[in-house]
């Protein structure tokens, strides 16, 4: 029986599997196939408020461990803007701040020189561009010569309640639209020649998977798949789930890449 999901804690052996308890979290690390993936199990986001940013702190240490010293990097926002449960990577690409073009005279005006170089896009998806994430990356990675990827994207839980209260760091690459049944090209050091890291929240689980997973076995296909038409369920509140998990995501990042600024100095800077 096949259960969907883009979760390494779900589809590995426990035995494989480095569990560590924080006050926070939960943190599972695995190592499969020369790929780290590095999973926090978090209070609710659409209805944690983390006053403190402590778990925002807890993300961003994890993902500094990951990334290259030093180097321009590359954040790419995947996912359809338009469609809620698909609009984690876009929301997240907006509250990155841009720093490549800040350098010489303007960053000594502006008291921001020393930044670290960064880039972000928002890559959009094919039926609305007419270019494949993979494409497009791949012509940027070319013409920046970054020293890694980061791409953003929501991710299928098989779990109803990994929805929105997991978070996953991994080394071996993305695949755009998995999230929401509609795989493109992998985004990965092959493909794109850099590291790649990958950062998602679970937001949907695929109906079939679900039903199996209740009922211990395949449900009729016609059952799950109305019109042949693949479904997925999401949380009733996946607005505020998305709006609070782009923020924690984007402020991560951002202070990961540039630790001398503060997450209110960001949220400034980037609004």
């Amino acid at each position: 029986m096949e259960y969907r999901t883009d979760l390494a804690l779900e589809y590995t052996e426990p035995t494989s599997q480095r569990v560590e308890k924080r006050k926070n979290c939960t943190i599972t690390r695995i190592r499969e196939n020369g790929a780290d993936y590095i999973t926090l199990e978090v209070p609710a986001i659409s209805d944690h408020i983390d006053s403190g940013d402590e778990l925002l702190h807890q993300l961003r240490d994890e993902l500094s461990a990951l990334l290259p010293e030093t180097g321009l990097v590359l954040v790419a926002g995947l996912g359809n803007r338009a469609i809620t449960p698909d609009a984690l990577g876009p929301q997240t690409a907006e509250q990155v701040l841009a720093t490549r073009h800040i350098h010489g005279e303007i960053a000594r005006i502006t008291g921001l020189d020393g930044l670290r170089p960064v880039a972000v896009v928002s890559t959009g998806v094919l039926g609305c561009t007419g270019v494949e994430t993979r494409e497009l990356l791949t012509a940027l990675a070319r013409e920046f010569r970054p020293s890694a990827v980061i791409a953003v994207d929501a991710l299928a839980a098989r779990s109803l309640g990994r929805l929105g209260c997991t978070i996953q760091l991994s080394t071996g690459g993305i695949s755009p639209g998995s999230g929401v049944n509609n795989a493109r090209p992998q985004l990965s050091r092959e493909t794109l020649g850099v590291p790649v890291i990958g950062i998602g929240v679970p937001t949907v689980v695929d109906a079939g998977t679900l039903a199996a997973d209740l009922l211990g076995r395949a449900a009729p296909k016609d059952k799950v798949s109305p019109r042949g038409a693949s479904m997925v369920v999401t949380p009733r509140e996946i607005d505020l789930l998305i709006t609070r998990a782009a923020r924690m995501v984007a402020m991560a990042i951002n202070t990961a890449l540039n630790p001398t600024l503060s997450v209110e100095e960001f949220s400034i800077l980037a609004s």
